[in-house]
């Protein structure tokens, strides 16, 4: 077993379900996504997009794209968040919210793509 493609392959994974735990919930309720979990979201997002940068092939430059979507998606999700709360002072009205979790969507969609690509070559080596 390769150490390196199981730390890699548990980050994939780990920032798509975090990136799924903060998605789920009413979209325009904040009491059902909480702000240390889209951080949670964000770290384990950029350091799956660290170990990706390592990789040359063609797939590897898929994988790399599809965090780095993820990646800008969630840091507009957390700019958003700051931008309502902090500077602008409206607050997370269910507007606001709506936007927020629309965008960790989009970061959710680009992880699963991450993750099909990763299980797809993973089954097609294992062959």
């Amino acid at each position: 077993m390769n150490l390196e493609k199981v730390i890699f392959g548990f980050f994939v994974v780990l920032a798509l379900t975090l990136n799924f735990g903060f998605f789920l919930g009413d979209m325009d309720n904040p009491d059902h996504h909480n702000i240390m979990e889209l951080f949670a979201v964000i770290v384990v997002n950029l350091i799956a997009t660290a170990l990706k940068l390592g990789d040359r092939s063609q797939i590897g430059a898929v994988l790399l794209a599809t965090s780095l979507v993820a990646d800008l998606e969630l840091l507009a999700a957390a700019t958003t968040w700051t931008f309502a709360v902090h500077i602008t002072a409206t607050g997370l009205t269910p507007d606001v919210m709506a936007s927020i979790v629309s965008l960790a969507g989009g970061a959710l969609l680009a992880n699963v793509i991450s993750t099909v690509i990763l299980v797809s070559e993973t089954l097609i080596n294992r062959l």
